[in-house]
């Protein structure tokens, strides 16, 4: 089963923007409880969108140049990229359906 990417600031652009499909970043933080429970959602989509869709994690609070450069100001914060540039941005905890809404329609 494939589990999210580990992603920091300086392989960022190398693992999310040049990826060749969809890439779902989730920007989070150890002690952030709803970002703990957002994560086993995050890791069973990674395992049934597995080849259709990249996922990572970047940790905010050693990662702040990622963080910053795209506007998180809460967590979690899910950014969807496709071709290089973010497409949607999905803010706090959500159910597994509503997150695939966002990915069905991101390959359509």
């Amino acid at each position: 089963m494939a589990e999210p990417q580990h992603v920091d600031d300086s392989s960022f652009n190398q693992v999310v923007i040049e990826a060749e499909t969809p890439f779902l970043v989730d920007f989070w933080a150890p002690w952030c409880s709803p970002c703990r429970a957002i994560a086993p959602i995050v890791e069973e989509l990674a395992g049934e969108y597995e080849g259709k869709i990249g996922f990572g994690k970047v940790n905010v609070d050693e990662n702040p140049k990622s963080a910053t450069e795209y506007g998180i100001r809460s967590i979690p914060t899910l950014l969807l990229f496709k071709d290089g540039k973010p497409m949607t941005q999905i803010v706090g905890l959500r159910s597994k359906a509503d997150l695939k809404k966002h990915l069905d329609s991101t390959l359509n």
